[in-house]
């Protein structure tokens, strides 16, 4: 998607051409939750001019009640207007992505939108010009009840690239290829991913801020378009046992001025000292960015061997079971593909914490160990070890203490937001131990 700087006066001749009569000042909250307030057009002047507030008490992990009132500014660049949606009176409704700031109109540090914003200019202050970001999120639908409610029953039983009538996916990929292309976004491909009922959208890779907000714009239209063709969406990364789980896998470059910094003609693999560095910090603090990049409970069911998801901290060529592999594009497309991601982060705390860490990386000049080219589920742990390779946290809970112990994903996403996902997730994670699973019924009730 091509972002244009657009000014008030364009805001304003859109509105009045296309008959825009409804705003949705969209945001994300520290969970990564889409959030909205909706004003009708009248008050169009006060968003532009940055006076809209709204109640900051009400919004998990941002405020207490006695400093409730923040203000909405809204990124012009994000202006965009929802196809399928109208008002009463058909007028059309647009978009405008806003960041937080607080009554005293200085940046809110908890708004994940503002603070990757003050991890990118840390990223300029180094050096480099741009973060760009690819992301591959994975989504299932499954059927709905007669009384529209979501169910776990699977929309078909296809596979990796099946067409009709195995896919019976195909009508609601096509129209949110559509749609997004309506919208701006550069689509590149569709089709049905590995497990029944699993499907995937791909689209072009975007700077670090337009990438993670065009993340939530798809989350956004792909929900909305499953609905219409009688289907619900869920991104959640296991919703069923004994199939693939929903990834995100998330390819990244660093540039400058000059082009992609992670190229070099000469290197070994045609990497970059600053990409072996870049990735010696990916590798460094693994194990606690995952925190930000598996925020759920239902996270670590996806991260187990056997369903395509990585499980250990390794890095390779063309090897697709470790967690970072080095796709074999050259040139402006060499970048690093991180597997690991599931499609529940909040992209703007999981880049700005990816990013922290490989630009610690660069800044240590980390190497990272050997390359693993063999399939790492078939190695013993003997041979693991030898080779380097450690684990990733396999429960919520050890990621997060994992994240508490590390000062750069800490700094990466600010004392605010650390200190209230952190207490967030311990309490998600405690209520999850205190919950009695079917298969604990199935499996010990009769047999004691």
């Amino acid at each position: 998607m091509v972002r244009k700087d657009y000014t008030k006066d364009d805001i304003r001749n859109f509105i009045l051409e296309e008959n825009v009569q409804f705003l949705r000042l969209q945001f994300t909250d520290v969970f990564g939750a889409i959030k909205n307030v909706g004003v009708p057009v009248s008050q169009l002047e006060k968003v532009l001019n940055n006076n809209l507030m709204f109640d900051g008490s009400s919004i998990e992990g941002f405020v207490r009640i006695q400093e409730s009132d923040m203000y909405l500014y809204p990124d012009l660049s994000t202006f965009m207007i929802f196809p399928w949606a109208t008002d009463s009176k058909g007028g059309k409704v647009a978009r405008i992505i806003c960041d937080i700031y607080t009554a005293a109109r200085e940046p809110f540090a908890g708004d994940p939108r503002g603070n990757l914003k003050r991890v990118l200019g840390e990223m300029n202050e180094a050096g480099y010009k741009n973060f760009n970001l690819g992301t591959e999120p994975e989504f299932f639908l499954f059927k709905l009840d007669a009384n529209g409610n979501p169910t776990t029953e699977l929309n078909d039983k296809g596979g990796y690239f099946d067409l009709a009538p195995l896919d019976l996916g195909i009508e609601v990929r096509r129209e949110i290829v559509l749609e997004m292309e309506t919208m701006g976004f550069e689509v590149e491909a569709e089709h049905h991913e590995v497990a029944p009922g699993q499907h995937e959208v791909d689209f072009k890779y975007a700077d670090a801020l337009e990438a993670a907000d065009n993340i939530q714009t798809f989350k956004l239209i792909v929900k909305t378009l499953a609905r219409k063709h009688g289907y619900y969406a869920t991104f959640m990364p296991k919703p069923v046992s004994g199939i693939n789980g929903n990834g995100m896998h998330t390819n990244m470059s660093l540039f400058t001025d000059e082009g992609n910094v992670f190229f070099d003609e000469t290197g070994d693999m045609q990497l970059s000292k600053t990409a072996y560095n870049f990735l010696g910090g990916i590798l460094d603090h693994a194990t606690a960015f995952t925190a930000l990049t598996n925020p759920t409970v239902n996270s670590y069911k996806r991260l187990t061997p056997g369903f395509e998801a990585p499980v250990y901290v390794a890095w390779s060529g063309s090897n697709r079971s470790p967690m970072v592999r080095v796709p074999a594009s050259r040139g402006n497309s060499t970048r690093l593909e991180l597997r690991s991601v599931d499609p529940t982060a909040n992209p703007y705390l999981a880049f700005a914490g990816i990013l922290a860490a490989g630009l610690d990386g660069i800044a240590r000049e980390l190497e990272p160990n050997h390359a693993v080219d063999r399939n790492i589920y078939l190695m013993d742990e003997a041979e693991r070890k030898a080779a380097g390779i450690i684990d990733l946290p396999d429960t919520l809970l050890a990621a997060v203490n994992n994240m508490t112990e590390d000062k750069i994903v800490l700094d990466a996403i600010g004392s605010h937001m650390a200190e209230a996902f952190v207490t967030a997730k311990r309490l998600e994670y405690s209520s999850y131990r205190q919950e009695v699973s079917t298969w604990e019924i199935d499996t010990y009730l009769e047999q004691y």
